[in-house]
C-alpha cells in the first residue's frame, strides 16, 4: 500500500519580482514500510520536498496524497492533528527547547496528542536510545549525539507511521552518525516507514531506495540492493489518517493548562529582568488601585462613622430670618425658638424625640489651669440622638433639667487640658464662667470630624445653661430623631410647617428661610459622594498606570514571540494546532498579569497604612477591592496578550522553523 503519492508537484517562491522554483512537477509514490534516502547537492529541493511530504509546507500546485487522502483539502488544524498521530520528524540541528529536560523533550508531543491513541511511555524511549540515566539533563548537559537522540525518541512518542529525518547526521561525528543510522534502521525494521533527506552517499547507502534530485526534479529513483534495510512491510495504515483527522478537537484541557503554567513560569525565569519589568508595570497599577479604593473607602467610612457620631435619622431646627413690610430681617430676630416651642415639636407626626440646645463658649477653670471651649445645654435625650452615652459617671436627668442644677459631662480635650492625660474628673468641681459646677460623667472620645473637635465640648442641662450661664430665653436649634431614615425628608417638612402655625408667620415664598430645617442624611450623602468623586479619580489614576502596565505586557510578548519562532514552529511540526500555540501565550501573559496583580495587592496594602500611619487617616482594603483587582490584572494580561498570542498561532511551521 502507498502511504504517500504525490504528482507533479511545483513550489515556487516569490522573492520581489523574482521566483525561484525548489519543485518542478515532482511525483512520486511510498510504499508503506520504505527505507528511503533523498539526496542532492544543495538548492536540489530535497529539504522542501521532505517538507511538504512532512506537512510543514505546501505546495504551489500538484496532488499530495497521504495514506489515500488528499491533504490539500484538510485544514490547519486537521494538518497539525496528522503531524501529531503520523508522522515524527528528526531535525539536522534537533530543535531542542532550552532549559527543559530530555524527559520533558520526549514527552512534549503528548501533550497535543488524542489522550484515547496509544503512545510510546517518554522513559522507556529514552531507555532505548542510551539516555536513561541522562532523561532529567537539559540540552546544554548533553552532546550533539545525546540531543539527536533526545530528538529521535521524541519522534517515536505518539508511535508515527512515516519518520521524516532531515540531515540527521550532519552536525555529528561518525561514529554518533552510525549509531543515529542504527535506530532508524531499528524504526524501519519495525514497520515505520523512514524517509532520509542526506548529502551523504554512504548514509544513503544504508537506505533501501535511493532517489537523487536536482533542480527541482527526480533526477534517478533507484533500490537498493546492498543496503541492509528489510523490504517493505505493509502496516495497518488505512484508518490512520481518518482517525487523525476526526481527533482534531480546539479544547484545552486542564493538563493543557498545567502544562502551558509550567512553561510560562520558565519563561519568566528564563528572562528575570525583562520578566521584573513587566510584572513592575501591572504592580504599580494594582496597587495603586487597591490604594486608592483603601483610602476612599476608609475616607468614606470615616465619614459614615462623623455622622453617625452627629446622631442617626436626625434633623436640625435651627432659626432662620422673615421679611417684614418686604425687607429681609436678621437671622433669628422674629423667629427665635422659645424652649416651649421647641418641646412643642414632639406633637410632629413620625418623630421620636427632640433634643433642644443652647450653644456658646466658656472659660473653664480648674485648679490653677484653664480651657476656652464650647458649652451645650441640652435634655437627658441627647445622650441616645448623639450617641453620648458617658464612659465614666452619669448623664443629667430629668430632674436636673427642672432644677436648673449646675452639673455637667467634660469631652476629652477639655480634660486633658484641665486635668491631665488619664484623668477622672467624676466627682471634682471646676468653674465656667466663674460659676462652680461638678462634673457628672466623662463623654466618650469622637475625635475631629473635618470641622471641629468633638471632644473639645462642655454639656449640661439645658435650663441651666439658658438661666444660670447665658441668661438667654431661647435655644440655638433643636434636634429632632425621625423614626425612620426614610422618614427624616416628611419630618422635615412637617417641622418647618408646624413652626410657621406655632409662630404665626405667614408661609409665603418670602419667608421661605424663616427656620433651618436641614437633613442631616442630606449632608450624609453630599460628603460621600465627595468621598466617591476622589475614589473615582484616584482609581482612573490607578487604571491608567495599568493600561501601561498591559501595553508593556504587550511588548515583552512580542518580544518573546519572535524569539521562540523555532520553539513554535517545533510545536506545530509535532502536533501542536493553532489554539494550542494561542493558549499557551495567551496563559503566559496572564501568568505575568496575576503575578503582578497579587504583589500590587501587597504594594496597595502596604501603601495604605503608610497613608494610615503618617496622614492619621483610616484605610480600609474590601475584599471586593482585591477581588476585583485580582480579576482586572488577569484581564490585562488576556487583553494585551492576545494580539502577540493570536500572531504566534498563525505562525507557518515551516517558517517559523527555517527563523534564525
Amino acid at each position: 500500500m502507498n502511504v504517500i503519492e504525490i504528482k507533479d508537484i511545483h513550489k515556487v517562491y516569490k522573492m520581489g519580482d523574482t521566483e525561484v522554483r525548489a519543485l518542478n512537477g515532482v511525483s512520486l509514490k511510498i510504499e508503506a514500510g520504505e527505507f528511503l534516502a533523498i539526496m542532492g547537492a544543495s538548492g536540489s529541493g530535497k529539504s522542501t520536498m521532505l517538507q511538504i511530504l512532512g506537512l510543514l509546507d505546501s505546495p504551489t500546485s500538484g496532488s499530495y496524497k497521504l495514506l489515500s487522502k488528499e491533504v490539500s483539502t484538510l485544514q490547519e488544524d486537521e494538518l497539525a492533528a496528522v503531524r501529531g498521530e503520523t508522522l515524527g520528524f528528526i531535525f539536522q540541528m534537533f530543535n531542542l527547547l532550552p532549559r527543559t529536560s530530555s524527559l520533558e523533550q520526549v514527552a512534549l508531543p503528548l501533550l497535543y496528542a488524542d489522550p484515547s491513541a496509544s503512545h510510546n511511555k517518554p522513559e522507556e524511549l529514552l531507555n532505548m536510545v542510551g539516555l536513561g540515566e541522562r532523561m532529567h539533563h537539559k540540552p546544554n548537559e548533553l552532546s550533539g549525539g545525546q540531543q539527536q537522540r533526545v530528538a529521535i525518541a521524541r519522534a517515536l512518542t505518539n508511535q508515527p507511521k512515516i519518520i521524516l529525518a532531515d540531515e540527521p547526521t550532519g552536525n555529528l561525528d561518525s561514529k554518533s552518525s552510525e549509531d543515529i543510522i542504527a535506530f532508524l534502521g531499528k524504526m524501519n525494521a519495525s514497520g515505520i516507514t523512514v524517509i532520509l533527506v542526506t548529502h551523504e552517499p554512504d548514509i544513503a547507502a544504508h537506505a533501501r531506495r535511493i532517489i537523487t534530485m536536482k533542480d527541482g526534479k527526480v533526477m534517478s529513483d533507484k533500490e537498493n540492493r546492498r543496503s541492509a534495510a528489510p523490504p517493505p512491510k505493509p502496516g495497518k495504515t488505512h484508518e490512520v489518517l481518518k482517525n487523525a483527522v476526526s481527533s482534531t478537537h480546539s479544547t484545552i484541557s486542564l493538563r493543557h493548562v498545567k502544562a502551558y503554567f509550567r512553561q510560562a513560569m520558565r519563561a519568566l525565569m528564563a528572562n528575570k529582568v525583562r520578566s521584573v519589568l513587566s510584572i513592575l508595570g501591572v504592580m504599580i497599577g494594582v496597587g495603586a488601585v487597591i490604594g486608592s479604593q483603601a483610602i476612599g473607602t476608609g475616607a468614606q467610612k470615616q465619614t459614615e462613622a462623623q455622622l453617625a457620631s452627629l446622631g442617626t435619622n436626625l434633623v436640625t431646627l435651627r432659626p432662620g430670618s422673615v421679611a417684614v413690610g418686604g425687607v429681609q430681617q436678621g437671622i433669628g430676630t422674629t423667629s427665635r425658638i422659645m424652649l416651649s416651642d421647641a418641646m412643642a415639636v414632639t406633637s410632629v407626626p413620625m418623630i421620636k424625640r427632640i433634643a433642644p440646645e443652647i450653644q456658646g463658649h466658656v472659660q473653664a477653670t480648674y485648679s490653677d489651669k484653664n480651657w476656652y471651649t464650647q458649652v451645650i445645654g441640652t435634655t437627658p435625650n441627647y445622650a441616645d440622638m448623639k450617641a453620648d452615652q458617658p464612659i465614666y459617671g452619669r448623664f443629667f436627668n430629668g430632674d436636673d433639667v427642672k432644677k436648673r442644677n449646675r452639673v455637667c459631662l467634660l469631652g476629652m480635650t477639655v480634660i486633658k487640658n484641665l486635668f491631665g492625660d488619664n484623668a477622672n474628673p467624676v466627682g471634682d468641681w471646676i468653674k465656667i464662667n466663674r460659676i462652680n459646677f461638678q462634673v457628672i460623667g466623662v463623654l466618650p472620645v469622637k475625635g475631629y470630624n473635618g470641622y471641629f473637635d468633638q471632644d473639645d465640648l462642655i454639656l449640661l442641662p439645658v435650663t441651666t445653661g439658658m438661666y444660670r450661664l447665658f441668661g438667654k430665653l431661647y435655644v440655638n436649634q433643636v434636634d429632632i430623631e425621625a423614626d425612620n431614615a426614610e422618614d427624616t425628608d416628611p419630618v422635615a417638612t412637617s417641622v418647618f410647617n408646624f413652626m410657621m402655625h406655632q409662630m404665626r408667620i405667614p408661609n409665603t415664598p418670602d419667608n421661605a428661610n424663616a427656620f433651618n430645617v436641614r437633613n442631616m442624611a442630606d449632608i450624609q450623602a453630599v460628603r460621600n459622594q465627595a468621598a466617591q468623586t476622589f475614589t473615582t479619580l484616584l482609581t482612573a489614576i490607578g487604571a491608567i498606570s495599568l493600561l501601561v502596565g498591559g501595553i508593556g505586557i504587550m511588548n515583552i510578548m512580542l518580544v518573546s514571540v519572535t524569539e521562540r519562532t523555532r520553539e513554535i514552529g517545533l510545536r506545530k511540526a509535532i502536533g501542536a494546532r493553532g489554539v494550542d500555540v494561542l493558549s499557551q501565550f495567551l496563559i503566559e501573559a496572564v501568568v505575568i498579569s496575576l503575578i503582578g496583580g497579587l504583589l500590587g495587592i501587597g504594594l496597595g496594602w502596604f501603601f495604605s497604612e503608610i497613608i494610615q500611619v503618617w496622614k492619621a487617616m483610616p484605610t480600609l482594603i474590601t475584599p471586593i477591592a482585591v477581588i476585583v483587582s485580582t480579576i482586572f490584572s488577569a484581564l490585562v494580561g488576556l487583553i494585551f496578550g492576545m494580539w502577540p498570542a493570536y500572531k504566534a498561532s498563525r505562525l507557518s511551521p515551516i517558517l517559523a522553523l527555517r527563523y534564525e
